[in-house]
């Protein structure tokens, strides 16, 4: 029995959706607090809430994004993959928690050690996705794809005591890094595509 992805992808994309409107439900209940003050004393005094919610905002569009480009062409799921999508859904529901961790205790040692790891975890499981999906036609492009973006988090996660939260930045690195690395089979991809159109 073919087993379509739709059905899953949907549920993921619905996870995701509350996961990410979840991260502003902090901001909305500091609007109420009892003499709260001008909007202008509430936003600098909040700021490390705001900068929280935006950060894992981006985190989390970032994931689900890759997570869409892993799905795109899948015609049918297996039991292997389903659970590694949940456990992918569960890094991204428990996400808001750390995120306002990060809001309240933004320096400390293991607030950060906790962030970080989460979206470590959930990238890992996104590149062991991508791997399986690809399992029956695994190029150097698609395995560097899809270990870099864990590799660079594991660096920011040991850089954290020392920059904190900057270390995230590396993620910013992963297109340049996959075209360092390998180069001629994004030439030949480019290529395939173009005889495509």
């Amino acid at each position: 029995m073919k087993r379509e992805p739709d059905r899953m992808v949907l549920f993921t994309d619905a996870v995701v959706a509350i996961a990410i409107t979840l991260l502003v439900l902090p901001l909305v209940e500091i609007i109420s607090e009892p003499g709260a003050g001008h909007p202008s004393e509430l936003v600098s005094h909040h700021w490390p809430q705001i900068f929280s919610f935006l950060l894992s905002f981006a985190v989390i569009a970032q994931l689900w994004m890759a997570h869409h480009r892993t799905f795109e062409n899948i015609r049918e799921y297996t039991p292997p993959l389903m659970l590694l999508n949940m456990a992918w859904v569960l890094t991204i529901v428990v996400l808001p928690f750390p995120t306002g961790l990060v809001g309240e205790y933004g320096s400390d040692m293991f607030t950060q050690f906790f962030y970080v790891g989460t979206i470590l975890a959930s990238s890992a499981l996104l590149s062991a996705m991508t791997l399986l999906v690809h399992r029956d036609n695994l190029t150097r492009r698609v395995v560097i794809a899809a270990v870099t973006p864990p590799a660079l988090l594991l660096i920011a996660l040991a850089l954290a005591p020392l920059i904190n939260y900057w270390g995230l930045l590396l993620m910013l690195l992963q297109p340049v890094t996959s075209r360092l690395i390998a180069p001629r089979d994004l030439e030949l991809q480019r290529s395939e595509r173009a005889g495509r159109i």
